[in-house]
């Protein structure tokens, strides 16, 4: 099919980006790398008025050390985020569960930014930014706003953003010595949508796991913080035991989607199965 008739800006600089969406309105998008929007427009299922290219502003690329934190640019693409030393080093498990997104191609041309904004809890990237305690920084006209991973995800496919904000960065705070991470994936092919993932870190003290986090994908309309499972191992030995024991409350406050890859039960039972892994994988790493 072909999109619908809109309005086509691209702005040089950030200011011109939020002055652009404001002049706008509601009925405007953002374009980042397009892996996403694209298909919606042409099979219109998205029919904006105005559609914002952000292609050119260098900025919202960069990949920035703040300290205790990485700072990552919205449209950093998932190859340069794979790819960057500081995310290797302090934010390992989003470049391992970056390396799983689709393919090649994709990973080139898709943004870091722009897969939290679309907010598909099916994604890889939204429970990888709830695990790690994520802060989501939004751009307007009217300033900057700072928004918790916890607080960004509303329903699916729809985040906090208002109409008239960008997602310009993610604040991701470091792990330090003793942190072991693990993105665990069911899917059908290597370039498909997980029908059930677990983003996984765990920080070993004294044979014992001194912290966990972790936050499952495609397992209700935005990604789950397993609370359950990081309060029921936390305290416990590093052990397959311990782990497959802390892993049956996976499930626990998520309400799985039905479809053709499966049934709500089936994802119950991933779920459980896929944390034990990623524990023991992240705890061995």
């Amino acid at each position: 099919m072909i999109p619908a008739q809109f309005d086509y800006v691209r702005p040089a600089s950030l200011d011109e980006a939020v002055a652009a969406l404001a002049d706008a309105g509601e009925d405007a998008k953002a374009l980042a790398g397009g892996q996403s929007l694209m298909p919606l427009l042409r099979l219109r299922l998205a029919y904006p008025e105005a559609l914002i290219d952000l292609d050119r502003i260098a900025e919202l690329r960069e990949i920035r050390d703040e300290g205790d934190a990485v700072v990552i640019g919205a449209m950093a693409t998932h190859h340069q985020v794979l790819r960057d030393p500081l995310v290797r080093e302090h934010a390992p498990l989003i470049a391992e569960a970056t390396a799983t997104v689709a393919d090649p191609a994709v990973r080139h041309r898709g943004t870091f930014g722009g897969s939290l904004a679309h907010a598909d809890p099916a994604g890889d990237l939204p429970a990888v930014a709830l695990a790690l305690d994520a802060v989501l920084l939004a751009r307007s006209a009217r300033g900057e706003r700072e928004i918790p991973a916890t607080d960004f995800f509303v329903d699916w496919m729809t985040s906090a953003l208002e109409p008239d904000e960008l997602l310009v960065g993610v604040r991701v705070p470091k792990l330090g010595p003793g942190w072991g991470v693990h993105y665990e994936k069911f899917h059908r092919t290597a370039q498909a949508w997980a029908i059930v993932g677990v983003a996984c870190a765990v920080r070993r003290e004294n044979g014992a796991v001194g912290d966990a986090r972790i936050a499952l994908t495609n397992m209700g309309p935005v990604p789950v913080r397993a609370s359950g499972v990081e309060e029921a191992v936390t305290g416990r030995p590093a052990s397959a035991d311990s782990f497959r024991s802390a892993a049956d409350r996976a499930a626990e406050g998520a309400s799985p989607p039905a479809d053709l890859h499966g049934s709500a039960e089936y994802r119950e039972h991933l779920a459980r199965v896929l944390t034990a892994r990623a524990l023991a994988a992240a705890a061995a790493d």
